[in-house]
């Protein structure tokens, strides 16, 4: 058996694929799933939409290959959302709430009030946000009728979407997740490495509904034989973030990728040290290996690719999202429209709940190529937010190359643009899909079919670079503008 199964759920569809001996994908299924938006600021997912998408893709998968021997499962998911389900009978008792959701800003600010958010950082390396699945998690005991009795007799578990998967994929048998999705659950110390009874305790969450936590690469049970003909293990996981790190080789103390999927995620490896930021970035486990954690600066933006979805399924300006980098060349240069896409709030270094997105400069003359030019933009904007914030963290400036990936990075124009904007080389590398390359890695890797971290660190390979262009005048003076909008939104 020399296939790996990667499983890479994500914020808006799921999708497997099926690596070779070489970590060459052979074959992929990807399939999208609803939204559900119930109130202003709050997102959902049926949770059984996240497992029936599995399970079909991985199927799927397997099939176009050929019905390739699968030696083992690697899993990546979006972080922080939250499922509650009853132990017995696996049966969800609420939507998963979702990592972009916003309900709890109200917990969150009294919470805040009470100062409690030091205790927080102090232990997890993360702020006061709803951002995190910890309020989330009190909201569903809070709020649906029944469940904090139930949780306290021990009837009820929690999971991130990695954790609902592979209690899925074992038939039950087994609740667990890795080091890096419990790091983001704003509940697990991760200097001490395990969960926090301190904030559970606050949060009044029963430490009996909280998995196991395993390192990335580890024996996260089998497959139940039905699913695919036979047990097949599950022997890597790792929050998407982490994944593309992983995945991207960032190996080493400095060395910083950046994602372009539904949001966008900076992150740089500290090494061995979690270094508290001073700049309102979070400090998180990039992965754990044999026991063994190391630690990232992270800067998260909410909405990033979501925004070109915005442009389609919102305004209806575009069909697909490719539609947008002809539209953004052909936008009038002489008007500077601005667009703040703060549609569930702004993240780091911001981590306004609160405010809403917003449009700045629109002309008689704006229009859809205007719009697209500004979203795209828009991205860049945010990740020089970010770099800026973590180079303060650093100690000043960084000569950093920075590695880039997912869909959104595969827009030439808004690589570009990211480069002047943040006037430093980007590199985008011939695999775009890096996170469910890292996924693939850790199981590979933990299966023996795949090379050891230096060994994989040398596969990695550029498809292009991108230089800044742009005149410091013109860098300088645009983003002011975008700092103006930002502050703009912020106070409105």
């Amino acid at each position: 058996m020399t296939h790996i199964l990667a499983i890479d759920q994500g914020t808006t569809s799921t999708r497997a694929i099926v690596y070779d001996a070489a970590m060459q994908a052979v074959a992929s299924a990807q399939e999208e799933f609803p939204q559900y938006f119930p109130d202003s600021g709050w997102v959902e997912h049926d949770p059984d939409d996240l497992w029936a998408t599995t399970a079909a893709t991985c199927r799927a998968a397997i099939e176009k290959s050929g019905g390739a021997d699968i030696a083992a499962i690697g899993i990546t998911n979006q972080r922080e959302t939250t499922l509650v389900w009853d132990r017995a009978t696996g049966k969800p008792i609420h939507n998963a709430i979702v990592w972009q959701d916003r309900r709890t800003s109200s917990m969150c600010k009294a919470l805040k009030a009470d100062g409690f958010e030091e205790v927080v950082t102090d232990r997890t390396g993360l702020l006061l946000d709803p951002y995190f699945s910890g309020t989330k998690l009190a909201w569903i005991l809070d709020n649906v009728e029944g469940a904090r009795a139930r949780a306290e007799a021990g009837e009820l578990v929690f999971g991130t979407v990695d954790t609902w998967l592979v209690w899925n994929l074992t038939g039950g048998k087994q609740h667990v997740t890795d080091a890096t999705n419990a790091a983001r659950t704003m509940l697990y110390d991760i200097r001490k490495g395990r969960w926090s009874r301190t904030i559970c305790d606050r949060l009044n969450i029963p430490m009996s509904m909280l998995p196991k936590v395993r390192d990335c690469a580890a024996d996260f049970g089998e497959t139940r034989a039905d699913l695919f003909g036979h047990p097949i293990p599950i022997l890597g996981i790792a929050g998407d973030q982490q994944a593309a790190t992983v995945g991207q080789a960032c190996f080493e103390p400095g060395m910083l990728k950046s994602t372009y999927g539904t949001g966008c995620f900076a992150l740089i490896n500290t090494g061995d040290t979690p270094v508290r930021s001073q700049n309102r970035l979070l400090t998180t486990i990039a992965y754990q290996l044999d026991g063994k954690p190391t630690y990232a600066l992270e800067g998260s933006i909410f909405i990033a690719g979501a925004v070109v979805q915005w442009l389609r399924d919102g305004l209806k300006i575009i069909r697909e999202a490719k539609e947008t980098q002809p539209l953004a060349d052909v936008a009038d240069p002489a008007q500077n429209v601005v667009l703040v896409p703060a549609f569930t709030g702004l993240g780091a270094p911001y981590w306004n709940a609160e405010c809403r997105g917003a449009v700045f400069g629109l002309t008689r003359g704006s229009g859809p190529e205007e719009l697209a030019r500004a979203a795209l933009e828009s991205v860049g904007y945010q990740t020089r937010d970010l770099l800026a914030a973590m180079q303060a963290d650093m100690g000043g400036a960084s000569d950093a190359v920075l590695r880039v990936d997912g869909g959104m990075s595969a827009s030439d124009y808004t690589m570009q643009f990211l480069s002047d904007i943040i006037d430093a080389r980007v590199d985008r590398p011939k695999v775009l899909e890096t996170t469910a390359l890292g996924a693939a890695w850790l199981a590979g890797s933990r299966a023996g079919i795949y090379p050891d971290m230096d060994g994989f660190a040398a596969t990695w390979a550029l498809e292009r670079s991108f230089e800044p262009s742009m005149s410091s005048e013109d860098r300088d003076r645009k983003y002011a503008a975008w700092q103006r909008a930002v502050s703009a939104t912020m106070s409105f």
